[in-house]
């Protein structure tokens, strides 16, 4: 009765298990958690990436606003106090169009004016420095890229923004003619 019964089995009919499906899947899991890993690196660089250009991009407007500041200041009525070497309106600085003397020389705390307050997210608030240009800098004409200017009234300003991160900083400068 047992051989028409499809309930009862022998011993000798069970099949034997081999788990080759098991390591199958460990090896899909493995190869889905490195694909999932690899995503995120990629994801995460890129965030870090539009950070970086988010806050170059703060540095970068703080220092265009201080340096329309610093215009506006050439651009009034009166002059500011006599230029004096030392301070944030100083005669010409000799090494003034060299990067590496705005960003590691110059005494930015000391000798700037600071715009009364930081732009919203950057870690401090721009400043600027006029130089009064001599006859000599001014009548060279083309070093500074900006053709022949006349003898009199021609002044640098240069600004230094911040970003969120106090090691984002941009630094620019513009010619004026008064």
């Amino acid at each position: 009765m047992n051989a028409m019964n499809p309930c009862f089995r022998s011993s000798n009919d069970v099949p034997t298990q081999r788990g080759i499906v098991l390591v199958m899947v460990l090896m899909f899991l493995v190869v889905l958690t490195l694909l999932g890993m690899a995503a995120m690196r990629g994801t995460l660089l890129e965030e870090r990436m539009a950070g970086n250009s988010r806050d170059r991009d703060l540095a970068l407007q703080a220092s265009e606003a201080a340096l329309r500041a610093g215009e506006a200041v050439l651009a009034g009525a009166i002059l500011p106090a006599p230029f004096v070497a030392g301070t944030a309106y100083t005669p010409r600085i000799a090494d003034g169009t060299q990067t590496a003397y705005w960003q590691a020389t110059h005494d930015w705390a000391g000798e700037s004016t600071q715009l009364a307050a930081a732009p919203v997210g950057t870690a401090e608030a721009p400043r600027f420095v006029v130089e009064e240009l001599s006859v000599t800098a001014a009548s060279g004409g083309g070093g500074l890229g900006v053709g022949a200017l006349g003898d009199e009234g021609v002044y640098r300003v240069t600004a230094r923004g911040v970003g969120s991160n106090p090691n984002t900083v941009v630094i620019l400068q513009a010619i004026y003619q008064r």
